[in-house]
């Protein structure tokens, strides 16, 4: 059983670039993945959703990378239009202002847009540093999700346990209630017909209400569904949605033992069951 519940942290660095990535993890119904990328690293991010999909199945996953070039790669290039405009704008204005004197280099450099830059990146040697990152951080965030997968399947399991005791206590408990199923039957029918009505009639008749308010097929079907909860919960794959289906199937009989029960003591166990399927559903929550 493997929670959605996990965290993954590295850092990288060599002599041009350092890394830092941070994978968080928590339940969700389907697979949510949010990326925060660098802007230079937007182009890939296609590749890096598929490299986190292809690790994880469910939960909403968030990761945070961040970038910082130690070394930059710089092209730089002059605008010889810009600098000609500045140039000839100068003088238009010294001439208007009767301002002599010669341009200088400085006046032209304060301008904007005369030397533009343009930084060099490779996309692919830059993926080549942060796809093995990735895998050491995933790697990390499934073995966190694994240890408190760990911790919530034997609390589950533990609630698993304790509501096949249930179900073995009310299998105890059923006989007397057909018994007292057909007492009461008995007593009613003998007052109402008051030993006018055939014996055999009023036996079948008791037969066939016994039959309506029997829970044994109901008991049957809770302990099958019980031991399939228990192997699929063993399975190394992901199992939340099976499971979360069996607790529908395990809330089903459950409900339709209570609603034939006629004793107090399998009443209270039905509640027990209850209460106690209802946390293992909410700790479904966030199995993968």
């Amino acid at each position: 059983m493997i929670s959605m519940t996990g965290y993954g942290y590295k850092e990288f660095q060599n002599d041009k670039v350092r890394f830092s990535l941070e994978i968080k993890s928590y339940n969700n119904r389907y697979l949510d993945l949010i990326l925060n990328l660098p802007n230079p690293l937007s182009p890939l991010e296609g590749q890096i959703r598929a490299l986190v999909s292809s690790s994880l199945r469910r939960g909403r996953v968030e990761v945070y990378l961040k970038m910082k070039e130690l070394e930059e790669d710089l092209s730089l290039t002059v605008d010889k239009t810009a600098v000609k405009a500045y140039a000839d704008t100068l003088r238009e204005i010294q001439s208007l202002a009767g301002i002599g004197g010669d341009i200088s280099l400085s006046h032209i450099l304060n301008m904007e847009g005369i030397i533009k830059t343009d930084k060099t990146r490779n996309l692919d040697e830059l993926y080549g540093l942060i796809e093995p990152l990735f895998k050491d951080v995933l790697k990390q965030l499934i073995l966190s999700r694994q240890t408190e997968g760990i911790s919530t399947e034997k609390d589950i399991l533990g609630q698993i346990s304790f509501m096949e005791d249930c179900v073995n206590q009310v299998t105890t408990h059923a006989p007397r209630m057909q018994e007292q199923i057909t007492n009461n039957l008995k007593e009613k029918f003998e007052e109402i017909v008051q030993g006018k009505a055939d014996e055999s009639r009023i036996l079948a008749e008791i037969a066939i209400q016994v039959v309506r308010f029997d829970i044994n097929e109901e008991l049957q079907r809770l302990a099958t569904h019980l031991e399939g909860f228990r192997n699929s919960a063993a399975s190394s794959e992901p199992v939340g949605k099976k499971l979360d289906f069996l607790c529908q199937e395990i809330n089903r009989e459950v409900n339709t033992i209570g609603s034939k029960n006629t004793l107090v003591e399998i009443g209270r166990l039905v509640v027990d069951m209850k209460d106690s399927l209802e946390k293992v559903r909410e700790q479904l929550k966030n199995v993968e």
